[in-house]
């Protein structure tokens, strides 16, 4: 199989603290990736991933659609629609710039593959603040975003219900008995999407794996995390991990 090459944008963040012993006290930054047992399960396959953080995604994302298509997908994974929209040279100069949202659509119906992962910065977001409801990406998407926080939180743990065909390509060869996840975003289902599994009956069985078809291209959601904190231990260490995010890759770029 041919190489195939793959954007990651998002999976990372900056954490402040401070911390107060007695009458002093003193402030620490920590900067933490979300995406490393993604990237490890990718590695040496037949995927190359460049991985762009969040902070590099605001000015380096890609601003043509020429660049874009360097790559056979892309993937949003925690990154809200703010830093795709707000490159550094409009936020800070009022210049402007391409929008790169628009620019995923032409990407994604000129036949690229495009895939969003879930967590607080996905889909709509915590607090609606990744807010990708109403734009060009949503429109690309599988599914529709809700207009507010979708954020669902399991934390006793639910287990994936599998719905799609055993020999559909993104499925084959995991099985029926995934490990729990602790987590995921709500969403609904566009007409003509493909449902391939679901969260548990308890929590209304919303759509957890979902693809669809714009113009030339194909769309994957995958409304639970890829890491910590939804994704368990239990999943990263699961054998399906890396074949299933590998197989959703393969999917999307028609490999």
């Amino acid at each position: 199989m041919m190489t195939k090459k793959v954007l990651l944008a998002g999976e990372s963040w900056v954490s402040t603290a401070t911390h107060i012993k007695g009458f002093d006290q003193f402030p620490t930054v920590t900067f933490h990736t979300g995406a490393d047992a993604l990237l490890a399960a990718l590695k040496g396959g037949p995927f190359d991933v460049r991985f762009m953080p969040a902070h590099e995604a605001q000015r380096d994302f890609p601003q043509t659609i020429e660049a874009l298509s360097d790559y056979d997908a892309v993937i949003l994974s925690d990154l809200g629609a703010n830093t795709l929209l707000l490159h550094p040279d409009t936020w800070i100069h009022s210049k402007t710039t391409p929008n790169r949202l628009k620019l995923i659509r032409e990407y994604v119906r000129g036949g690229g593959g495009l895939l969003m992962f879930g967590g607080y910065y996905s889909f709509q977001g915590i607090n609606g603040g990744a807010r990708y409801h109403k734009t060009a990406v949503e429109e690309v998407l599988p599914v529709t975003c809700l207009p507010v926080d979708d954020r669902v939180e399991v934390p006793e743990g639910f287990t994936p219900v599998v719905t799609g065909a055993a020999d559909h390509p993104i499925l084959k060869g995991l099985g029926g008995d995934w490990p729990v996840l602790l987590g995921f975003n709500e969403v609904t289902v566009k007409p003509g999407a493909e449902v391939l599994a679901t969260v548990t009956g308890e929590y209304g069985s919303l759509p957890l794996l979902v693809t669809g078809t714009y113009g030339k291209g194909r769309t994957v959601a995958w409304t639970s995390d890829v890491g910590p904190h939804w994704l368990s231990p239990d999943f990263v260490a699961w054998p399906g991990y890396k074949p299933l995010f590998e197989q959703m890759l393969a999917w999307a770029t028609g490999a």
